[in-house]
C-alpha cells in the first residue's frame, strides 16, 4: 500500500477554508480563528521530517536548487535544517505516536500538523472538526514493500506470501484500516473500503507525491 504525510487542520481554526501551503506549521501567522498558529502546531518527530523541510524550500527557494528532497548538496542539508530550527518557535510538540497524536487533536487545542491519512479518519469518523489537504508545495510519502530474498529457503512459500498480499480482502482492509491505497488499483472500492475510499485515501494525488527513498546513499 502506499500514501502520503499530509497537512491535517481544525477546520473551525481555519474557518472552513483549507490551508493551501504548509507554511502554516513553518511560519508564525493569525489563522481565521483570531489567534496565533504559535504552540498550536505539531511536527513528527522523525527524519523524513527534513524531507518535508527541503520540499518546502524546494517551492518556495528555488535559488537553492533543490531537484529532490531526500538528496541533498551539503548547503541543501543546512537549509532544511535552518528551518526546521525556526519552526520550534511556532511547535507545540513533536509527535511520533498516531493515538498521542488523535488525543492531542481532539483534547489538546491543537489546530494543524503533519499528519497520516490513519489519524484524519479515525478523527472524522469520532466527529471531530478536521480534515486534511495536499497543499501547492506537494508532499512527502511512502510506499510499503515486500522483497523475496534471493536466497530465500523456502521461495514457494515467499511467493504464496507475495500473491496473499495481493488478494482483494487483504488490499482492501488494509487499506481501508491505515486509510492508504491499494497498490492494485481493482481493489479500490471492495471489502471494506467504500467506494470513495481511495479517493479519500488520496489516490488522486499521486503525482504530488514525493516518494520515500529507503536507499543508505540517500541518507
Amino acid at each position: 500500500m502506499w500514501g502520503s504525510n499530509v497537512l491535517m487542520y481544525n477546520t473551525e481554526a481555519f474557518g472552513n477554508t483549507a490551508p493551501t501551503s504548509w507554511n502554516v506549521v513553518f511560519e508564525e501567522q493569525t489563522l481565521a480563528d483570531g489567534k496565533s498558529n504559535k504552540g498550536r502546531v505539531q511536527a513528527f518527530d522523525g527524519p523524513i521530517h527534513i524531507a518535508d523541510a527541503a520540499l518546502y524550500l524546494m517551492f518556495h527557494n528555488p535559488e537553492l536548487g533543490i531537484k529532490d528532497p531526500y538528496e541533498l548538496t551539503e548547503d541543501q542539508y543546512n537549509a532544511a535544517l535552518d528551518l526546521l530550527r525556526q519552526q520550534r518557535d511556532v511547535v507545540g510538540r513533536y509527535w511520533h505516536d498516531a493515538f498521542i497524536q488523535i488525543d492531542d487533536f481532539t483534547n489538546e487545542g491543537f489546530v494543524a500538523s503533519g499528519s497520516w491519512p490513519f489519524q484524519v479518519n479515525l478523527l472524522v469518523g469520532a466527529e471531530q472538526p478536521i480534515s486534511s489537504v495536499i497543499p501547492q508545495e506537494g508532499a512527502t510519502g511512502w510506499a510499503d514493500t515486500t522483497l523475496v530474498h534471493v536466497d530465500a529457503a523456502h521461495p514457494n512459500c515467499s511467493y504464496l506470501w507475495m500473491e496473499h498480499q495481493l488478494s482483494s480482502n487483504l488490499q482492501s482492509d488494509l487499506g481501508a484500516w491505515f486509510g492508504a491505497v491499494p497498490v492494485v488499483p481493482s481493489k479500490c472500492g471492495t471489502g471494506l473500503m467504500g467506494p470513495d475510499s481511495c479517493q479519500i485515501n488520496g489516490i488522486d494525488n499521486f503525482d504530488k507525491i514525493h516518494f520515500l527513498e529507503n536507499t543508505s546513499s540517500k541518507l
